[in-house]
């Protein structure tokens, strides 16, 4: 079976430097154009991007997210779980909450209900974080590519000049 695949229409140097410092470029030369790319930085620092954007609730739900998906809040609440049982079946005599133990089911019923929205919520921003890296992956890879293609011409440009010199010199040679 053949694939077909959808030729993008290329771009130009400079509409990718355009796109990249996101500003209106008006020359066409290369070594301009590379000149721009290697003058400003393309890459920001995410994690501190988005804590200056991050709400008092982005940050308590990222807490609340650190503390519930970790060992010792499972140390805990196992702890609690085997307290509370413990405290109804043999501790008490009157229990607050006999053998099918409903009472504890309705408050780990609720743990969950309230926990589920808020690890959501911390994993968008973690969404938001990864997004925003590959972005600035792409954005870094396409201006390494630019400058790295700019030497490459630069880099064959001497090679041909090399061979057009050593031609001259062994022609001189032979006279």
């Amino acid at each position: 079976m053949k694939e077909f695949k959808k030729e993008l229409p290329k771009k130009t140097k400079k509409e990718i430097v355009k796109m990249l410092l996101k500003k209106n470029v008006e020359t066409n030369d290369n070594d301009e154009l590379i000149d721009m790319l290697l003058d400003q930085p393309l890459s920001i620092d995410v994690d501190k991007q988005i804590e200056l954007n991050a709400t008092r609730g982005d940050k308590l739900a990222d807490k609340i997210t650190a503390g519930a998906g970790s060992w010792t809040f499972i140390i805990i609440f196992l702890s609690f779980i085997l307290f509370w049982i413990l405290l109804n079946v043999f501790v008490l005599k009157e229990s607050i909450d006999p053998y099918p133990f409903i009472l504890l089911n309705l408050l780990l019923s609720c743990v969950a209900a309230l926990q589920a929205p808020v690890i959501m919520m911390s994993q968008n921003r973690q969404s938001k974080k990864d997004s925003l890296r590959g972005q600035n992956d792409y954005k870094a890879d396409l201006k390494s590519e630019l400058i790295l293609e700019d030497l490459h011409d630069k880099m064959d440009l001497i090679i041909k000049n090399q061979h057009e010199i050593l031609k001259n010199i062994k022609s001189n040679e032979t006279k």
